[in-house]
């Protein structure tokens, strides 16, 4: 996998839309924290469609995007209430269980979202799917994951820094997703 391709792939989309990739990073930022987490998963999913759309079609994002996967609420909040309770307990009982949790929940949810929101897939199949594509070459896997996570965090660590980071590791994860999808329609063509 060309890392580097990725990273390009992901800058040039972040420059070609940064007015619209800020605004609805902040936009995304103020609903989930205005509705005390509850509408953050589902704007997340809204928000990686749009950006994944960005991409393939050059279709620039809308604040309206954010609010495009409503169907995908329950589904996601019973799964980020899940996921919270599983990081407490493993945080709770001692730091090296809670960051197994962490690790494994990112390792396992990757490509949830985009699944979800492109493929139509429920949480379920798009869990074991998401965990499939990470089998596929596992050290590839943990490198995506490692850049998504630090990209993600270092903007968290500066006041605003979201703003920026978050679209652009967001472009780049959904920009390996893109890679790993041809290769499965290739790979599942028929051939004559």
């Amino acid at each position: 996998m060309d890392f580097k391709a990725h990273l390009q792939t992901a800058w040039e989309m972040s420059w070609k839309f940064l007015v619209p990739l800020v605004v609805n990073t902040l936009v995304m930022v103020v609903v989930g924290v205005a509705s005390l987490g509850i509408l953050a998963p589902v704007t997340a999913a809204g928000y990686t469609q749009s950006l994944l759309l960005a991409l393939r079609q050059g279709r620039e994002p809308k604040v309206g995007d954010l609010f495009s996967e409503m169907r995908l609420f329950l589904p996601l909040l019973g799964f980020s209430i899940a996921a919270a309770l599983a990081l407490l307990i493993g945080f709770w009982i001692f730091f090296i269980p809670g960051t197994l949790v962490a690790v494994a929940l990112v390792f396992c949810c990757l490509y949830l979202l985009p699944l979800m929101t492109d493929q139509r897939m429920g949480i379920l199949e798009a869990l074991r799917e998401s965990f499939s594509m990470g089998m596929e070459n596992v050290s590839e896997h943990i490198v995506v994951a490692a850049i998504f996570v630090v990209i993600s965090a270092l903007g968290s660590s500066v006041m605003l820094g979201v703003l920026l980071t978050q679209p652009f590791a967001t472009l780049f994860l959904l920009s390996v997703y893109e890679e790993k999808m041809r290769a499965k329609r290739i790979s599942s063509t028929p051939r004559a």
